[in-house]
């Protein structure tokens, strides 16, 4: 097979192929509208049919085409005109999107919407209408303010004969107990506001924080460290109790040691050795011979030193004893170490105190516990106010409420009987000489707390026939208002 003369579409090799002849203007015309035309058929075929032979969207046939814009293309397709494309399919117009609200029906319809998140519907503004005042408004306000400040007036003017004339009204109790208004502007901001209330807090102008004489700095103040009081309050520690055989051993072995020290110096000459210890039962032991030979010289002998023995014992006993000035500065030091400790405060109503002995007991036992206070005697109620230490307070609030009877009553003794001033209210008999039924007679504790000090700088009492003088009294002390409680306690 001659490969050479075969026909094909390889490229000759011959060497008139090499040789390329000048083309004219005419054929190359020619090439280039058959190219177009080319092109052109395959545009077309592209545009009838995409990929797999399908044809294209109509919404992609118009890509790389111009379209000149202009009224008259909008003239052209109206809103409801359709345009045709080279495929001669119907290509219709797309709709504005829908930004209008929901409709009234579709809102009740639907379960998830929320009113509230809706823009806030404008409400129509109505207009204010004038409210003139009334004649003769004012003129019956300024008349009300007249009658208030004349009626104030008469109750001061009332009130300053009752305090002279020297009677109470117990109606006027209860205003002693109101509690009075808070002040316009604490003493703690007054420093930092610049005003004489908190009305204009809001404004940084009258805060005074950031001006130059604020009293708000840089600067930190660190206070001098105060121990703090309940620490003297505190207890002692108590020391650790030891059984019977734990005692016995600890006395055992602290004689021994006093023994071996005893032993050591009498080797060394320090001190005698001391006698022996003759006893009934070690008679025979320690003495011998010389008990066999006279016994009853002896015994008499052993009777003598057992005799000294006791004696001496006595002795060192009564020289251990305190004396009665020892023993009053020992109480007087515990009682005011007891007062350090911190101070409590006792108030007891009392109904009456007919019966001498219980005046008599109330005052000798503060005075022996070193209290200080007051007795106010009333002849409606009588009152009992008292102070110091922890120890002692527990002791009278222990007389005062068990150990006293109340209900008691003895005949006045004649030392208080020939007394001309005790009012007949304080007497143990009536009148007609009879006894007073104190059955009903009661002691109630009022008050119990600690304060910070003495109130009072000694023990005493006081008669008072009224109220007045039972306030002026306590009121020198600052304490009118036990006498209010008590007044108020059933």
């Amino acid at each position: 097979m001659d490969r050479h003369g075969s026909p094909g579409l390889a490229p000759r090799n011959d060497g008139g192929s090499r040789i390329q002849k000048a083309e004219s203007g005419a054929d190359k015309a020619a090439k280039l509208a058959a190219l177009k035309q080319r092109v052109s058929a395959a545009i077309g075929t592209s545009k009838a049919k995409g990929g797999l032979n399908v044809g294209l969207h109509p919404a992609l046939e118009d890509i790389g085409q111009w379209k000149p814009g202009g009224k008259a293309n909008d003239s052209k397709s109206g809103p409801g005109s359709r345009s045709r494309n080279d495929s001669g399919r119907p290509q219709l117009k797309q709709k504005p999107l829908d930004l209008t609200g929901p409709s009234q029906e579709e809102i009740k319809s639907n379960p998830y919407f929320d009113s509230s998140l809706g823009a806030p519907t404008a409400k129509p503004r109505q207009s204010r209408q004038l409210i003139f005042n009334q004649k003769g408004k004012y003129i019956q306000q300024a008349n009300a303010l007249r009658r208030q400040a004349a009626l104030e007036a008469l109750k001061k003017k009332i009130a300053a004969g009752t305090r002279k004339v020297g009677i109470d009204e117990d109606k006027d109790v209860e205003k002693n107990f109101v509690v009075e208004a808070p002040p316009d502007v604490e003493w703690w901001d007054e420093g930092l506001i610049d005003g004489k209330n908190y009305d204009d807090i809001e404004n940084p102008q009258v805060v005074k924080i950031d001006t130059d004489d604020t009293i708000v700095t840089r600067y930190i103040q660190h206070p001098v460290p105060i121990e703090p009081p309940q620490d003297k309050n505190a207890p002692q520690p108590k020391p650790m109790y030891l059984t019977a055989t734990e005692q016995a051993k600890l006395r055992r072995q602290r004689r021994m040691a006093d023994l071996k020290e005893e032993q050591a110096k009498i080797r060394l000459g320090l001190v005698p050795a001391p006698p022996p210890k003759v006893k009934k039962g070690n008679l025979m032991r320690v003495l011998g011979e010389e008990a066999v030979k006279d016994p009853t010289a002896v015994e008499a002998r052993v009777n003598r030193e057992i005799a000294d023995r006791h004696t001496k014992h006595v002795q060192a006993n009564e020289d251990r004893k305190l004396t009665k000035e020892q023993k009053h500065e020992k109480l007087a030091a515990n009682q005011e170490k007891d007062a350090q400790k911190g101070l409590h405060m006792l108030v007891f109503k009392v109904n009456s105190l007919a019966n001498g002995q219980h005046r008599y007991k109330i005052n000798i036992n503060a005075d022996q516990l070193s209290l200080t206070g007051i007795v106010i005697m009333h002849p409606k109620q009588n009152l009992v106010i008292v102070e110091g230490g922890e120890w002692s307070i527990r002791h009278y609030k222990k007389l005062l409420l068990k150990r006293i009877n109340w209900t008691e009553n003895l005949p006045t003794r004649d030392k208080d009987a020939q007394n001309d001033a005790l009012k007949q209210w304080l007497k143990a008999e009536t009148e007609e000489g009879d006894l007073k039924d104190l059955a009903e007679n009661q002691c109630k504790l009022i008050f119990e707390g600690e304060i910070k000090s003495r109130a009072f700088r000694k023990w005493g009492s006081k008669v008072c026939e009224t109220d007045t003088e039972a306030r002026d009294v306590l009121s020198k002390s600052k304490m009118e208002n036990f006498w209010n409680l008590a007044k108020s306690t059933q």
